[in-house]
C-alpha cells in the first residue's frame, strides 16, 4: 500500500508530470518541461511540499519559472522556496502580492463545525505568504505548447492551460475533484465550494467554458485527473455547472 504521507510524481501526458503531495497526494503541482529541458511548474501547491518538488526536479528538469493557477494558500504554497520568477494573471497579481484571497473567504459560513474549525489554521499552514511576481500571463498566451485561458470565479485571476494536441487541460481549482468539507476526493466533478470563491456565478460559468472545448483529460487542483473520451467529459462539466 501506498504511503500517504509521502508524494508522488507520475507523468500523465507527453512532457507533462503531476506531482502529488501533503496529507494524502491531495495537493497537485504540475511540471511541464520545454523544449531546452527546464521545467515550468503550474500551480505551487503548499509549502509543505518544497523538498518533494525539488527531488522530483531532479529526475524531471531544472526549474525556470513558477506561474500560478491562483494565488489561495493551497496554490502558491512552494513560490517562495524555490527561487524562480513566479507569474500570474494580472487580475490575480494584488492577491499573489497580499494575502492569497483570504479576505473574500467566508470561513464563518462553514456549517460543519471540523472544517469550520479547521481551515483557518490549515490555510496558515499550507501558506508561504505574500510573493513576490515578476510578471504577469494573460488569455491566449503561451506557456510551454499550452494556451492560457482565463476560469474566474474561484479566483479573479484564475487561469488553465489548455493543449489542443491531445486535449489535454491543467485547470488548477476551476473545477474540485474533492469534497472540501468532508476531506474526501470525489468521483465527479464540481463547482469550487462557495465559502472560497470570490463570485460563484462566474465560477460556473468558468466551468461551462472548459467544458465548450472539450478536453480529453482535465487536470484538477486536487485529485486525480478527470479523463474520458471528448463527449463524456463535456457531459460532466455540463452537469456539474447545472448543479452549481
Amino acid at each position: 500500500m501506498a504511503n500517504p504521507l509521502k508524494p508522488i510524481t507520475e507523468k500523465i501526458a507527453d512532457r507533462v508530470w503531476r506531482h502529488a503531495g501533503d496529507l494524502r497526494q491531495g495537493m497537485n503541482v504540475y511540471f511541464l518541461r520545454e523544449d531546452d529541458g527546464e521545467v515550468t511548474i503550474f500551480d505551487a501547491g503548499t509549502a509543505q511540499m518544497a523538498a518533494g518538488v525539488r527531488a522530483a526536479a531532479e529526475e524531471i528538469g531544472p526549474i525556470r519559472r513558477i506561474v500560478l493557477g491562483h494565488s489561495h494558500a493551497d496554490h502558491r504554497g512552494v513560490a517562495k522556496d524555490l527561487g524562480v520568477p513566479v507569474y500570474c494573471h494580472p487580475d490575480e497579481r494584488s492577491n499573489a502580492e497580499g494575502d492569497g484571497g483570504y479576505h473574500y473567504f467566508a470561513l464563518d459560513e462553514i456549517e460543519l463545525r471540523l472544517p469550520r474549525i479547521a481551515y483557518p489554521r490549515l490555510l496558515r499552514h499550507w501558506d508561504c505568504g505574500p510573493v513576490e511576481i515578476a510578471g504577469t500571463i494573460s488569455e491566449g498566451e503561451e506557456v510551454c505548447g499550452f494556451e492560457v485561458k482565463h476560469f474566474p470565479g474561484h479566483a479573479p485571476g484564475m487561469i488553465g492551460l489548455w493543449r489542443e494536441a491531445d486535449r489535454l487541460a491543467l485547470v488548477s481549482d476551476t473545477i474540485y475533484m474533492v469534497d472540501s468539507m468532508r476531506f474526501k476526493r470525489t468521483d465527479l466533478p464540481n463547482v469550487p465550494n462557495d465559502v472560497f470563491n470570490l463570485d460563484t456565478a462566474e465560477a460556473v460559468e468558468s466551468v461551462r467554458r472548459l467544458a465548450a472545448l472539450e478536453p480529453r483529460t482535465v487536470a484538477p487542483g486536487h485529485a486525480e485527473p478527470l479523463a474520458g473520451e471528448r463527449h463524456q467529459i463535456r457531459v460532466l462539466l455540463e452537469q456539474a455547472a447545472d448543479r452549481g
